[in-house]
């Protein structure tokens, strides 16, 4: 599928693109070469081939989950305005 150079300035206009007339030419050409390689990767036969979730099927090493700071809430809230259960108290801001 090849685009025209009306369709290629329809597209620019929907896309809110300022293309000249100079510039028109060669959006084309590359707007094509983007649908020639659409085109080239869906005639790969991919029968038969599992989907990947990631290319490298690696698998990540993971750090134990270990707490590794003291908890300063209590300090933290000690010069909080207003606090209550754990939480911070803020002036309604939403009527």
């Amino acid at each position: 599928m090849a685009l025209e150079r009306s369709e290629v300035e329809k597209i620019a206009h929907l896309a809110r693109l300022g293309l000249n007339d100079s510039e028109i030419p060669q959006t084309t050409e590359t707007l094509n070469n983007i649908l020639g390689l659409i085109d080239h990767m869906q005639s790969v036969d991919t029968n038969g081939i599992e989907p990947l979730a990631h290319p490298l099927e690696a698998t990540q090493r993971l750090r134990a989950d270990e707490v590794t700071e003291t908890n300063h809430r209590d300090d933290y809230q000690a010069i909080a305005p207003a606090v209550e259960s754990g939480l911070y108290l803020v002036p309604k801001v939403i009527e």
